[in-house]
């Protein structure tokens, strides 16, 4: 009970923080996740050893239960963020990035693994599709908040969103790939991977969260019309509404990270109108709570040993992935994403391809499933760079686009 106390002292002492000084946090370089995850190493048994979350039971299942909560109430958050047509309308895009890029991003990445770590070819490639999509979380504090507004367009924030809250879904495939090759006979491997993973977990995800997103828009606009519904009971709605795909998606065996962000997109095709300001606030401030224990989580189970056993070749996989897994993938592709309008742009949707809770997450479910335990320390090593360099990169680089933007078009005039 002790720890319980301590955690639930220091979850809601840093809300309260983060919530009075929203503002200058946002315009400085320490980002929300960042802070987090700080305050967790500090707290954790490398530090002050006020919190062990290895005595509390299996540490890495809970990170992967905490992970899949957090991703669930980030991915709705980006649907609901999204304008109601931008999935339909930018169809080309979103295609180009997810059925071209991801895949280009997971084998860059697995090389990058491969090379630097010497990991066998399969495992290499677990990394690899573990870091390969953008995470909506982090991603969230780079295109939300008024820095990002007022210095970033919103064809590319719409963008990068709208690539995080597919991407972390469709990923699961990829992951899923080498996690059944390397426990299970190659042909019975590919037949469950096009069978059940594709067909099943993914098709049947998309279509739960489709039907759930739909029937609670359709149930919304009922309860309104016969004065059933006050507003703080609508607040609720949208995070009801994530429970209860990832709890519904979870009986059936389909992937609900992904059936989450479909019942978002579908809900919103129903509501939609004035409701969606009022979606935003409560869904960004149930962000920000569940947000903050995820990464304080992640600073208390850090493998610090295990990163330090990996010497410069670790340093050296974090470097080259940071480097290389996005940018040049984003540069090749730019020519057929329109929103890119210029190489400013171009650079910055290369560098903001942020690795977080959803690589914690594929690499505990690697670890859970296939015995993995590199993939943990690897991907959880890239992880917490990522946090640092993106989240201290996040602010500047938006500025320095802005002023950017504005010289261009002082010129023009």
């Amino acid at each position: 009970m002790e720890h319980l106390n301590i955690a639930l002292a220091v979850v809601g002492g840093l809300v309260l923080v983060v919530s009075l000084l929203s503002s200058p946090l946002d315009r400085s370089w320490l980002s929300v996740p960042l802070l987090a995850f700080l305050l967790g190493v500090a707290l954790g048994p490398e530090a002050m050893d006020l919190l062990d979350p290895r005595t509390w039971g299996d540490s890495k299942k809970l990170m992967e239960e905490t992970a899949r909560l957090t991703l669930g109430i980030s991915l709705m958050g980006i649907a609901l963020r999204l304008p109601p047509d931008y999935p339909f309308s930018h169809w080309r895009s979103l295609s180009i990035l997810l059925a071209i890029g991801m895949p280009a991003m997971c084998l860059i990445s697995a090389l990058l693994t491969y090379g630097a770590l010497g990991l066998p070819l399969l495992t290499a490639l677990l990394v690899g599709a573990a870091i390969c999509p953008t995470d909506p979380v982090l991603a969230s504090s780079i295109v939300t908040g008024g820095v990002a507004k007022e210095n970033l367009p919103g064809s590319f924030r719409h963008l990068l969103s709208s690539e995080s809250g597919a991407n972390d879904g469709l990923a699961y495939p990829l992951v899923l790939l080498p996690i059944l090759l390397l426990t299970a006979p190659t042909g019975d491997a590919w037949l469950d991977w096009f069978g059940r993973v594709w067909l099943w977990e993914v098709g049947g995800g998309v279509l739960v969260g489709i039907a759930l997103g739909w029937a609670t828009g359709r149930a919304l606009r009922w309860s309104e019309e016969r004065g059933y519904l006050d507003q703080p009971s609508f607040l609720s709605i949208t995070v009801a509404l994530t429970i209860l795909v990832l709890g519904v998606g979870a009986l059936l065996g389909t992937n609900s990270i992904l059936g989450v962000f479909a019942a978002g997109l579908a809900f919103d095709q129903e509501v939609g109108g004035q409701e969606r300001s009022e979606e935003d606030n409560v869904q960004e401030a149930v962000n920000i709570l569940l947000t903050l224990p995820a990464f304080i989580l992640f600073g208390l189970i850090a493998p610090w040993d295990e990163w330090w056993s990996l010497g410069w070749a670790g340093l050296a996989l974090v470097l080259l992935v940071l480097l290389l897994r996005r940018l040049p993938a984003i540069l090749l592709l730019s020519p057929w994403l329109p929103s890119l309008r210029n190489k400013p742009i171009v650079s910055v949707m290369g560098w903001f391809g942020p690795i977080g809770i959803s690589a914690l997450y594929y690499a505990t479910l690697a670890s859970s499933r296939a015995g993995q335990e590199r993939v943990w320390v690897a991907v959880s090593l890239i992880v917490a760079v990522s946090i640092l360099v993106h989240g201290l990169t996040a602010a500047p680089f938006a500025k320095m686009y802005g002023h950017w933007q504005r010289r261009q078009q002082t010129r023009t005039k």
